[in-house]
């Protein structure tokens, strides 16, 4: 048996192979500090061995993050350069244009993308600007790529639309644990960001939400975090674990941050609480050497934002992530236009 390691039992009752994962949302705190204490090889170890009975340990999905919407929001987020409460190097711009828009995904599609991202620095859409947004869904869907967007809290209605407009995903992270949520934002609760995430699950849309490292937040906080996301009726289909990038001008510019192995730590826990689920090496990837992120890559993490930009933040050049990949044998996961593709000449040959 491969699992057969002091301790294993206690966390995973009656479960000595991995490949036979029983999908928890009941996970107890204590069960999770525990994932977070072990031995650093013993953690990476379960991880990989859950992330290949669920994966293929060498294809990473790719996506594109494009700003839509930059600056001048009402909410205060003590880590984002776009709330209009604190002085940073930020110019707040309008609403994108439609055309610059399928302009991005394009350039993006070409570059190897599967799944294109779009963000507005709103506290919530009106209904008004909700439409110039469906508008870029549906013709980024119509390019053949996965679309998700992050737009603020939305209401029962809105997601519905954008449930129909063919949404994929809806990104809306929840940022850290309920306890040290307050030192972070003020302008809206942890259980705002909870009705969100059931208002878009409800209208059938993939959930992506994660959280943030390096804030100043205690080990206890990021396992709190993540055992909010894995005890979700439904987990994530998404999970970006983002590491802080201190923005001047923002009340976490100071913060203590984080180690790159604890980072790797809470990566591998994500892993193992959330099985099925991508886990996206999100902001903070400029900050990190290929050897750590290849061990984030070992530790379960399997998709990435691709770009030299991520809204308001620097992140590494798709010719250094090409060559990260190159260098680790890792692939690109295909997009969904590519794989009907694939799957029509299959059956073309088979008839």
């Amino acid at each position: 048996m491969i699992f057969n390691m002091p301790g294993f039992e206690s966390i995973f009752p009656g479960q000595a192979d991995m490949n036979d994962t029983i999908l928890r949302h009941d996970w107890r705190i204590e069960e999770i500090e525990a994932l977070l204490d072990l031995p650093f090889n013993d953690l990476l170890f379960r991880a990989q061995t859950l992330h290949r009975a669920h994966f293929d340990p060498n294809q990473v999905q790719v996506s594109s993050l494009l700003s839509i919407k930059t600056g001048a929001c009402s909410e205060d987020c003590g880590y984002c350069s776009q709330s209009a409460k604190y002085n940073t190097d930020v110019e707040p711009e309008r609403l994108l244009p439609v055309g610059e828009v399928i302009e991005a995904a394009s350039a993006a599609k070409a570059k190897g993308a599967s799944r294109f991202c779009m963000g507005a620095a709103w506290r919530n859409p009106t209904d008004k600007n909700l439409e110039r947004v469906i508008e870029m869904v549906e013709a980024v869907h119509g390019m053949g790529m996965e679309t998700c967007i992050t737009l603020g809290m939305l209401t029962e209605a809105q997601a519905q639309r954008l449930s129909e407009a063919g949404l994929d995903y809806y990104n809306h992270n929840l940022d850290t644990s309920p306890e040290f949520y307050g030192e972070v934002i003020t302008t809206r609760t942890f259980e705002d960001r909870l009705d969100t995430l059931a208002h878009v699950r409800n209208a059938g849309i993939n959930v992506c939400s994660g959280g943030i490292l390096g804030m100043g937040e205690s080990r206890r906080d990021r396992a709190r975090m993540l055992q909010e996301l894995a005890n979700l009726p439904r987990h994530p289909e998404s999970v970006p674990i983002n590491m802080l990038v201190p923005v001047e001008g923002t009340p976490l510019y100071d913060a203590e941050g984080i180690d790159h192995l604890e980072f790797i730590r809470t990566i591998a826990v994500a892993r193992l609480l959330m099985p099925e689920s991508y886990v996206r090496l999100s902001a903070g990837r400029a900050e990190m050497s290929d050897e750590a992120q290849a061990l984030c890559f070992l530790a379960g993490a399997n998709s990435i934002f691709y770009g030299e930009r991520l809204l308001t933040t620097d992140n590494p050049e798709t010719d250094a992530d090409r060559q990260l990949f190159n260098r680790l044998g890792l692939t690109m996961e295909a997009s969904v236009e590519s794989m009907v593709k694939a799957a029509k000449g299959s059956c073309r040959k088979s008839a």
